[in-house]
């Protein structure tokens, strides 16, 4: 092996990678399955494959090819070469009505680049997925009802076999592949299981082979004329079986897709939809009125805008179905099996008596179109998981269906295919495979020679070998291997994966790291793993996954509990010190402008000055108002750094009605201690604050909250620190400034337009609706920014931060104020705002300040 390695790096342009924390990153995909792999070899040519290749094969090493590697069976993760295409291998070409791309170009890019047309197969993942796992896996999505399989959309590929052969497929040489009987193979349009040994084509029979047969070097790609227009009809049905009957009378549809009641609970907002407990969205070109008969409660939809926002919660399905309506975990395992459209009802009555066979429940939805059912179960992994599958696999036949009806056989269900297919169509398989693959080098154990299906099971791979709490433990199971985080456009998470393009700067891969350092078996150091801390260094605890994440990852507060492990009885960086602690240097006067010039001795970088405090608000502002009383929260960075907002707030609300108060101390809600872990220090002070305000919180008297990361902290994160009823008290009473002033405010006349930088905690905990509202009623015409300014409270100060931190804030927020030259540009954050003036010459102002003007009661 270390010969092995040694000649990767030799001869091979490309990262040779086979340290801990890269191989416990590439131990995963999407699927319940881990395999450690030995290296992985991102190449950056396609000589660079072909002499990783080569060398496998010389050293008899297994070679597993992987893309955005959210394959959900198994498909995509290997104990010898990994070949991830997806770093460099990623170009793509359009011409007219066919694209050329690399195995590592994303569809969605694909699809952006390719005019009035567009490559049909769209599975959810089409924001990240790669063509070379579109092909693997012959994925299919929302409109292969309208547009068919990956297979029926490839015209030609260029793929490389083990011996060194090299060769199109349009343009194959001779290999001696078996013969099939027809029979051996169901018909229905969603057969993906086993080899297409039926299909017309070489290249349509080597699609789907999941890596097996070929690795892929590039492909030709069909591409089918955009729809002019799209229109979506939901139907609302009184069950799922009532959902399913009704399939088969929609036709020319483009999508037909089904939702569940269970579904649509997990959604964070319920949306408006048709009454029922089940649902089929249906896409179409035209005369949306004929499908909408279908239902007696139906509802058509021209909004695009509406359209995403409902089509979203099919495209999470894969992970908002993970946790049950009580919060209970599910698991993929029996995830896409597929029947003819017309037993669809009949076959998901008889799955769901399976289910309650066996004390199982699952979150069905899918393809319903194409009678593709797409399900989470909370299986007990350790018990009756091989029974339930075998079972399940049994009925999916006797109704003339497929095992796998899109994500394909991995290691999920090539052990089940004998039940689908008689021995001679399995020996046909291996027959096939041999002529490219005789050494069963490429992605073994996988639909030939099937590896056991409860084997390798990632989530049982041992307790955690070092000290921590069962929801940490479970926490770090909560990432499905989706790869939502590695989105690069919308939303918020994560940024610093968005500027380095690293998966250990992902979501997904610092849950795997985490992961990983609880098993104990790759990552050796526990707590003190060094292979984490890196990995945790560059998120900036923005919270965004938390919001973006289908199963709301929130890395942000497992960093923080990580950081307290890891620096436990251990002298800490001096940043957690300087800003860390920063209330209690504020309040005692040891932060002036001479010491914000020597930040560097505390770890500030030295591109930043720390900003200089003056009077505190609570020293200036006094009772005022008359009315509903509310209480003022004065955080350490409006109370110290900008107090003029809190005056501005209070005369907002004075101006409303109200009575505004403020505690006669300073109080902190603890957040600067929560963020670099020093979490006993953290839920003393937020407990300590919580009980200074009890006065006001047991009467009911709303909490206002300026700065959006501490009022956010107040309601979501200190109940979980510390369970005491002041601090309860305290998180219920707290609202935003907007949530209160919104309903009370009234209409505004003239009109400014203004670019709005939404504060990532506030984007993942609080919601920005009331701040919507009240910028409409202010006349604001607002764009809304919501990628991450990049400073994110301590992160952008702190040393060996700041190139990431000015990467993130071009992402999104400096090309907004850029170009909008003449808007007010709006930020509640301190840090946003913090980030604003060190990059450009504008003056960002509070939504306070804002108002108070806008309403003509600034008084300062």
């Amino acid at each position: 092996m270390r010969a092995f390695l040694d000649q990767l790096r030799r001869d091979v342009d490309g990262d040779v990678l086979d340290d801990p924390a890269s191989r416990a990153l590439y131990s995963a995909d999407a699927s319940n399955y881990r395999h450690v792999p030995r290296v992985v070899v991102r190449p950056r040519t396609t000589d660079a494959v072909i002499a990783a290749v080569g060398l496998a094969a010389e050293h008899r090493v297994p070679i597993t090819s992987r893309g955005a590697g959210t394959s959900i069976a198994g498909n995509a993760c290997g104990t010898g070469l990994v070949l991830d295409f997806s770093r460099y291998l990623n170009a793509f070409e359009v011409s007219g009505d066919r694209a050329f791309a690399q195995p590592g170009a994303v569809l969605d890019k694909i699809n952006a680049a390719a005019g009035p047309y567009l490559f049909g197969p769209d599975p959810s993942t089409h924001s990240r997925c790669t063509i070379g796992g579109m092909i693997g896996n012959n994925a299919c999505g929302a409109h292969s009802v309208k547009w068919g399989k990956t297979s029926e959309n490839v015209a030609n590929l260029d793929v490389l076999t083990v011996d060194g052969r090299r060769f199109d497929t349009t343009n194959a040489p001779e290999l001696a592949l078996p013969d099939h009987d027809p029979a051996w193979f169901p018909q229905l349009t969603r057969r993906v299981s086993g080899y297409a040994l039926d299909a017309p084509t070489l290249t349509q029979q080597l699609v789907g082979t999941e890596g097996t047969c070929v690795v892929l070097l590039g492909a030709e790609l069909e591409l089918v004329r955009r729809p002019e227009r799209r229109v979506l009809v939901v139907l609302g049905f009184a069950d799922t079986y009532d959902a399913a009957d009704q399939v088969t009378q929609i036709e020319g549809a483009l999508a037909v897709e089904g939702i569940d009641e269970a579904l649509v609970r997990s959604v964070r907002t319920r949306p408006d939809l048709p009454e029922g407990r089940s649902w089929l969205f249906v896409e179409v070109e035209d005369a949306p009125e004929r499908i909408a008969k279908l239902s007696r409660n139906s509802m058509i939809i021209h909004d695009p805008v509406q359209q995403r926002a409902l089509w979203r919660i099919r495209e999470d399905g894969a992970g908002l179905a993970t946790r049950m309506p009580d919060g209970g975990e599910a698991w993929s395992g029996w995830e896409d099996a597929a029947v003819p459209p017309a037993r669809l009802g009949r076959y998901l009555r008889e799955f769901d008596q399976l289910l309650a066979r066996y004390g199982r429940r699952g979150i069905t939805y899918g393809h319903f179109g194409e009678g593709c059912l797409h399900v989470r179960i909370d299986f007990d992994l350790a018990r009756g998981y091989r029974e339930f599958l075998q079972d399940a696999a049994d009925l999916v036949v006797s109704h003339g269906g497929s095992l796998s009806g899109e994500h394909g056989d991995g290691q999920a269900r090539s052990e089940l295919l004998s039940r689908m297919y008689p021995p001679a169509a399995i020996k046909a398989f291996e027959e096939f495979k041999h002529a490219f693959d005789p050494g069963n080098l490429l992605n073994p154990g996988r639909i030939v020679r099937p590896r056991k299906l409860d084997d390798d099971l990632r989530i049982l791979v041992a307790p955690p070998r070092i000290p921590t709490r069962a929801e940490f433990a479970s926490d770090t199971r909560r990432c499905v291997g989706v790869g939502k985080c590695l989105n690069t456009k919308g939303g918020v998470m994560c940024p610093s994966y968005r500027v380095t393009r690293e998966e250990k700067h992902s979501t997904r891969g610092r849950a795997h790291l985490l992961f990983e350092m609880l098993n104990g078996d790759v990552i050796k150091k526990g707590w003190r793993s060094p292979e984490v801390a890196e990995a945790l260094d560059l998120c900036l605890g923005c919270k965004g996954c938390k919001r973006d994440c289908p199963v709301d990852v929130d890395m942000a507060s497992y960093k923080a509990e990580f950081l307290h492990e890891h620096y436990k009885r251990r002298l800490r960086p001096r940043s957690h010190y300087a800003m860390g602690w920063l209330p209690t240097w504020l309040k005692y006067g040891l932060v002036t402008r001479f010491t914000a010039k020597l930040g560097r001795f505390a770890g500030i970088t030295r591109e930043r000055e720390l900003p200089t405090p003056t009077t505190p608000l609570v020293r200036q502002l006094h009772p005022l108002g008359k009315g509903e009383p509310v209480l003022l929260f004065p955080d350490t960075f409006t109370n110290f750094f900008e107090p003029g907002i809190g005056i501005d707030a209070a005369n907002v609300l004075a101006h409303l009605g109200n009575r505004v108060e403020l505690p006669s101390a300073n109080v902190c809600c603890g957040l600067t201690w929560h963020s670099t872990g020093q979490l006993p220090k953290a839920r003393r002070v937020v407990e300590r604050t919580a009980r200074a305000l009890y006065p006001w919180t047991s009467r009911g008297i709303p909490v206002i909250g300026l700065e959006p990361s501490c009022t956010a902290f107040l309601k979501v994160e200190a109940p979980k620190l510390s369970p005491i009823k002041e601090v309860r008290a305290l998180a219920e009473a707290t609202r935003t400034f907007a949530e209160h002033v919104a309903p009370r405010l009234p209409a505004i006349g003239g009109t400014r337009e203004a670019v709005v930088q939404t504060h990532c905690h506030q984007y993942a905990e609080l919601g920005f609706g009331p701040d919507r509202t009240a910028m409409a009623k202010a006349g604001l015409q607002s764009k809304i920014v919501e990628g991450c300014c990049g400073l994110a409270g301590n992160f952008g100060f702190e040393q060996g931060h700041y190139d990431v931190s000015i990467a993130c804030a071009e992402q999104d927020l400096l090309p907004a104020i850029r170009d909008n030259e003449n808007a007010i540009v709006l930020a509640d954050g301190f840090s946003c705002r913090t980030q604003i003036r060190h990059t450009t010459d504008r003056e960002p102002v509070h939504l306070a300040t804002v108002l108070a003007t806008r309403l003509g009661v600034i008084n300062r």
